[in-house]
C-alpha cells in the first residue's frame, strides 16, 4: 500500500520475503548483514542501483582505514579459541564464523572452534562442545535479552557438564551487550570490536 519504489531487506530473510516481493510490482534487493565485510559490499552494490557510488565508497573507505588500524593491534597476538553460544528463550544453539558477531570475533582475531562450516548456526549438544575445549565462551542473545541472561546463568549454574570446561574454571565466560552483538551487521561494529577486545585479550588491556 506504501508503493516503495524499492524494498532492501536482510539476505538472511531472503528465502521467505523473496516470493511475496516477486507479487509485488516494485524492485527489491538483498542485503548481507552476516559480516561488516559484507555489510560493504551491500552499500556498495546500493551505491551503484541508486546512483550513489561515491558516497558508498566513502563509507567503505572509513571501514577500510578502521580495519587496517584495527588488525594491527592484535597483529602477533595468540587467537584464542573461542565459542559462541547464541541464546534464545528456553534453549541456546552455536553461532559460527558466518554469523554477525562470529564474524566480529572473527575480526577481533578470536579462532572459532565451530569454523569450517557454511551455516550461521548449528544445534549442538554440551558433551561436543566440550571436546571443542574454547578459551572463553561468549553468550548473545537472538531476542529477550534479560530472559537469555537469566537461563545462560541457570543453566550454567544447574548442569553439571558446564564445570568441566576450562573456560568456566577460569571464569572466561562473557555475556555480550545486547544492542551491539545482534543477529544483522550495523555501523556499531567498532563498539562491539572494543568491547571483545579485554575479553579476548586480558593481559593487553593494561597497555593499551
Amino acid at each position: 500500500s506504501l508503493n516503495p519504489d524499492w524494498i532492501l531487506s536482510p539476505a538472511s530473510l531472503q528465502s521467505d520475503l523473496q516470493p511475496k516481493y516477486e507479487a509485488i510490482d516494485t524492485d527489491w534487493a538483498f542485503l548481507n548483514l552476516r559480516s561488516v565485510p559484507g555489510m560493504y559490499r551491500s552499500i556498495q552494490e546500493l551505491g551503484e542501483i541508486f546512483g550513489r557510488e561515491e558516497e558508498a565508497q566513502a563509507l567503505v573507505d572509513e571501514f577500510t582505514d578502521f580495519y587496517d588500524d584495527y588488525i594491527e593491534k592484535n597483529a602477533g597476538k595468540e587467537s584464542p579459541k573461542v565459542m559462541i553460544l547464541m541464546g534464545l528463550p528456553g534453549s541456546y544453539i552455536i553461532a559460527t564464523e558466518n554469523s554477525y558477531v562470529g564474524s566480529l570475533v572473527a575480526l577481533a582475531g578470536g579462532e572459532n572452534v565451530y569454523a569450517g562450516t557454511d551455516q550461521e548456526f548449528l544445534t549442538v549438544n554440551t558433551e561436543d562442545m566440550k571436546t571443542k575445549e574454547p578459551d572463553i565462551i561468549l553468550r548473545a542473545a537472538h531476542a529477550l535479552p534479560d530472559q537469555v541472561v537469566e537461563m545462560f546463568k541457570k543453566d550454567f549454574e544447574e548442569n553439571d557438564i558446564w564445570q568441566h570446561f576450562e573456560a568456566v574454571k577460569n571464569g572466561r565466560v562473557y555475556d555480550l551487550s545486547y544492542e551491539l552483538f545482534g543477529m544483522s551487521a550495523t555501523f556499531r561494529y567498532p563498539e562491539a570490536l572494543e568491547e571483545l577486545q579485554p575479553l579476548l585479550y586480558p593481559e593487553n588491556t593494561n597497555n593499551n
